[in-house]
């Protein structure tokens, strides 16, 4: 299973190419891809055309949504955030903490094309899903 970033899902809904929307491409329909509740949930309220939407909301809720946030990984996470500002890194967002620490736990790779996750990858063992998608 491979768990897809929204900054992958909204390159990829907007049509531009990139190797993360060329690997997404790739793996949707014969690899099995999950999104967060938290992700599905940004990527769905940037549609303004109802068309859009509702092919892009048929198309996630086809895949596996998983719940990511509950009391453990909310403590692991104020942990990984502090464990990184320790090493000088602040990570701007709350929800990638969150989602970092989610694929940690469940050794799940994370497909994205955001900068904030690549501490996680060198210091907190965050699989990447360009080398880890086969294993």
């Amino acid at each position: 299973m491979i768990f897809v970033d929204s900054s992958v899902w909204i390159d990829y809904f907007n049509g531009n190419p990139t190797p993360e929307t060329e690997t997404l491409d790739a793996i949707l329909g014969s690899s099995p891809v999950c999104i967060g509740d938290i992700v599905l949930t940004e990527v769905l309220q940037g549609f303004r055309n109802d068309k859009d939407f509702d092919t892009a909301n048929e198309l996630l809720l086809s895949l596996n949504v998983v719940n990511v946030l509950d009391t453990p990984i909310a403590l692991k996470s104020a942990n990984n955030f502090r464990a990184l500002r320790k090493k000088g890194i602040t990570v701007r967002k709350t929800i990638d903490v969150i989602i970092a620490t989610y694929c940690i736990e469940n050794s799940i790779p994370l497909l994205h094309s955001d900068k904030d996750f690549m501490p996680f990858h060198k210091y907190l063992n965050l699989l990447d899903s360009r080398v880890d998608l086969c294993t």
